[in-house]
């Protein structure tokens, strides 16, 4: 939290204080709403946002007139709650939302069970003995315990001056149960004027369980999802080994200051940033970078929180600690890309502002017209018109209408090893119009290979050379030696016995047999040892390089023997899925942190004219914004830690399935394959689900459009037409069968 003062007049200054806080109890971008307003209009706030899509809130005010549980108390008076003064929020809220989850599921249970044999008498028993009674009984509870929570809500919203969905469920059952009780208790109201006393419990009870299971869905989709913060958080070690006074001890990283000396031994993960003392190693600096070869550290070398340390062991400076470190940062930038997005509104909650009061002011308008011009059967009419405009307008279809596509949606994309986090995601996939790939383990397989191994002609018995240099690079850390050993064990080749092996750091290994020495490594190994290089082993060594290859050399003491190229080869899907979406109308960009000329020389296989090299992870993120200021829509693609902050900044991330478990955690679409041909499949998934809602949501309309004038009565005075509230019923059930049978559709598209 940050703490200013600002003068407000010449005698007066304010404290002003900037806290983010976590809520519970928001299920729509309506609830979102309500909370931002409630926030902005509590004394002693300046400014305030709420962030739906991470159940967030944060508000800028002055202390000397609110404090955080003032907030709470306002947030409280509208059935939502803020989460304050606790040592851990997050995991606080992680707990409420569990908890609240077992109890939707309980009432969505127990509601379904009591509501299924009342639709049965509804539907198909109408007339057997007492079965109004039954009924009746069956769905008190259903409505006034199981579904509390909807009249709660909406009698909190509306002391406010409010609505959202909540009310509209809670005004159309509230309305068809107790028109239905008066009918069953007091039958002969109607009977004493010639009509038949319906009842209207199946819409009622059906209408809970439905809405119910729909929560329910939201709050598992809440309570199963990872927090990429955690897990980022959780590349720190927990303790340390510093050395104090020249002897060892373990402390928590916690209490690490800045000028402690560390001792980190192999497989360690660095726990703050700093300098290289003494020793060296090969640190994976993945999380940063995006390229797989770890890097060699040495003395006045520096290293950074969260990378990983490798075989060997070295001593460093601490420099930067606690939120000052390289990973401090990079958690800092993901939380903010993610708050920075704006709260996902859903286009039926923003349909239920309006249509929520519209439904009640034609309902009560209805009663009063007919009041008016009813004749003699005036207060008959009146009541039964402005019920069935309530019972005709549930909001079942509109509710359906979106998540039921979502779901198909979701599965098929499962079906074709597209994983999707949130409707968001698969709503705005079919605006992309800017793609960003990285390069290494997304558009390459991001595990270096030996492309190619060149032998001088004058070599002589390859074989024997063959069994010298496995023998060198097994023996070697240096990580590109594995992609050595795994070719020449492809091949079949076993080792030679060295009399002396020597690991020379930052230049190669060298070794002993048969009284000659062996060398393999950089070109500053064979320079420093005066080793000849033919000018066609010369010649081939910079076309190897030229081709975006790493080069190895392996010789004896007198001559090169060999140069071996590694490379991280390209996918085979890449060109035919980077053709595709150019064809789809989509600009694609390519961005590493690799050097120019691997990275010009990749594009130039797949077909790419626009990337950028050398590029950080928060330069990537920058770079979406930029796409994003000229009106892009921009998805992200990325496998690694490195693009956890990109992916959060972007409008549609995509993770690859085979990367780090942080890029799938803050991805909202992971691709369960390493192929991205998938990534086109996913645009057109994306756009065969929307056109989908859009058809749910015109017929849902249209039903509303055309049910209401004809529940109101409008057709009465030109030949006598009244629509029955039990037609209305089964019109109610009808437009939720077709919205869901739309969707089903979805099944049978091919990608």
């Amino acid at each position: 939290m940050s703490v200013t003062s600002i003068p407000q007049d010449k005698t007066q200054a304010a404290q002003v204080a900037k806290k983010t806080f976590p809520v519970t109890g928001m299920t729509c971008a309506g609830c979102a709403m309500s909370v931002e307003s409630m926030l902005k209009s509590a004394e002693g706030v300046i400014d305030a946002g709420v962030n739906f899509a991470n159940q967030t809130a944060w508000a800028q005010y002055d202390e000397k007139r609110t404090s955080p549980s003032d907030l709470q108390k306002s947030i409280r008076a509208i059935g939502y709650d803020l989460i304050v003064d606790v040592d851990n929020p997050s995991e606080v809220q992680e707990e409420l939302q569990l908890k609240n989850y077992n109890a939707v599921k309980q009432r969505t249970i127990w509601a379904s069970v009591l509501a299924f044999p009342v639709f049965i008498i509804g539907m198909f028993f109408m007339d057997m003995p007492y079965g109004t009674w039954i009924s009746m009984i069956l769905t008190a509870p259903v409505l006034f315990w199981f579904g509390r929570s909807f009249f709660i809500n909406a009698w909190k919203q509306a002391s406010y001056g409010k609505a959202n969905m909540d009310t509209l469920v809670a005004l159309s059952t509230g309305i068809a149960f107790l028109f239905s009780a008066f009918n069953t208790i007091y039958p002969e109201f109607w009977h004493r004027r010639g009509l038949h006393p319906h009842v209207y419990y199946e819409a009622a009870s059906v209408i809970i369980a439905f809405i119910s299971l729909g929560k329910l869905l939201e709050e598992k989709a809440k309570s199963n999802t990872s927090s990429a913060i955690k897990k980022l958080m959780g590349l720190q070690p927990k303790t340390v080994r510093v050395l104090i006074n020249g002897s060892e001890q373990e402390i928590p990283v916690a209490s690490v200051a800045k000028g402690n000396i560390i001792i980190l031994r192999p497989g360690e993960k660095v726990p703050v940033d700093g300098v290289v003392t003494s020793g060296s190693s090969y640190v994976d600096e993945s999380m940063i970078t995006g390229e797989p070869v770890p890097v060699l550290k040495q003395k006045e070398d520096k290293v950074f929180a969260g990378t990983v340390n490798q075989k060997g062991s070295f001593q460093f400076l601490a420099e930067k600690v606690g939120s000052d470190t390289l990973l401090a940062h990079i958690i800092k930038m993901v939380q903010e890309a993610q708050g920075s997005k704006a709260p996902v509104q859903k286009l039926v909650d923003k349909i239920a502002g309006i249509f929520v009061p519209s439904v009640m002011g034609i309902a009560v308008l209805t009663f009063i017209m007919w009041m008016l011009l009813g004749g003699d059967n005036a207060f008959t009419h009146a009541l039964l018109t402005s019920v069935t405009v309530l019972v005709i307008a549930c909001p079942c279809a509109l509710g359906l209408a979106t998540p039921t596509a979502i779901m198909v949606g979701v599965g098929k994309g499962a079906e074709n090893n597209i994983l999707i986090k949130d409707a968001e995601s698969l709503e705005l996939g079919h605006k992309i119009n800017a793609i960003i790939l990285d390069k290494t383990g997304t558009v390459t397989e991001g595990k270096p290979v030996v492309n190619q191994m060149i032998w001088d002609a004058e070599a002589g018995n390859n074989e024997d050379y063959k069994k010298v240099l496995y023998s060198l690079e097994i023996q070697s850390e240096h990580p590109l030696a594995e992609a050595v050993v795994n070719n020449l064990k492809a091949e079949g080749i076993q080792g030679a016995s060295l009399s002396s092996f020597e690991s020379l750091t930052a230049r190669g290994v060298k070794g002993l047999y048969d009284g000659k020495t062996y060398y393999a490594g950089n070109r500053k190994l064979i320079d420093e040892n005066e080793v000849i290089i033919s000018p066609s082993m010369v010649e081939k060594a910079k076309e190897l390089q030229q081709k975006a290859n790493t080069v190895i050399y392996f010789a004896d003491e007198e001559k090169v023997l060999s140069v071996i190229a590694i490379a991280d080869k390209v996918k085979a899907s890449s060109t035919a899925a980077i053709r595709d979406l150019q064809s789809m109308g989509i600009s694609v960009y390519m961005l590493t942190g690799d050097n120019s000329q691997t990275a010009a020389a990749v594009a130039k296989e797949i077909g790419l004219t626009r990337f950028k090299a050398e590029v950080l992870p928060s330069e990537k993120a920058d770079f979406i914004k930029e796409l994003q200021s000229a009106g892009k829509v921009v998805a992200m693609v990325g496998d690694g830690i490195n693009d956890s902050h990109a992916l959060a900044q972007a409008d549609v991330s995509i993770a690859m399935g085979k990367g780090s478990d942080i890029a799938m955690d803050v991805a909202k679409i992971t691709l369960i394959t390493s192929d991205l041909q998938s990534i086109p499949k996913a645009i057109r998934l994306s756009k065969k689900t929307v056109q989908t809602i859009k058809q749910n949501l015109f017929w849902a309309f249209i039903y509303n459009v055309i049910g209401i004038p004809l529940a109101a009565g409008v057709l009465y005075s030109f030949n006598g037409f009244l629509l029955n509230p039990m037609i209305a019923g089964a019109a109610m059930a009808l437009s939720s069968v077709s919205v869901v049978s739309n969707s089903l559709r979805l099944k049978s598209v091919k990608l």
